[in-house]
């Protein structure tokens, strides 16, 4: 449940657009699997924490009191603008967690970093680099 919880949040942050392709578009239930795998227990409960308050508080963002994966698109998009740019660090930063999370896969996405006139990212070795 948390995955999909997960998943509906990161796809409000990065949805597809005319230029870009969003993170529907990419392994997300890969990305996440793995992540869990490799990520401090502490990152994991922050995460999960983080995609639980992006759910629960459209209420007091839009004035809805629906969890954030019923409501419409758009709705939910400015659900997710006004927790990401609220003045208060408190609740921007749960949020920005999952959003960092998913902006990890969007950014190495190849056709994004072609659109942004970078390199693809070599392959990944599978191994722990530590230098």
């Amino acid at each position: 449940m948390i995955l999909w919880l997960a998943r509906s949040a990161m796809v409000t942050f990065y949805p597809r657009t005319e230029r870009f392709p969003g993170l529907e578009d990419m392994p997300l239930d890969a990305y996440l699997a793995r992540y869990k795998r490799e990520c401090a227990p502490i990152m994991w409960l922050g995460f999960v924490l983080g995609t639980l308050f992006f759910h629960a508080t459209p209420l007091f963002t839009v004035y809805i009191p629906l969890p954030a994966f019923m409501l419409s698109a758009s709705t939910r998009e400015r659900h997710a603008q006004r927790l990401t740019s609220h003045p208060f660090y408190y609740v921007r930063q749960p949020v920005f967690l999952v959003k960092m999370i998913a902006g990890l896969l969007w950014g190495s996405d190849p056709a994004v970093r072609d659109r942004l006139g970078l390199d693809p990212y070599p392959a990944d070795p599978g191994t722990r680099r530590l230098a």
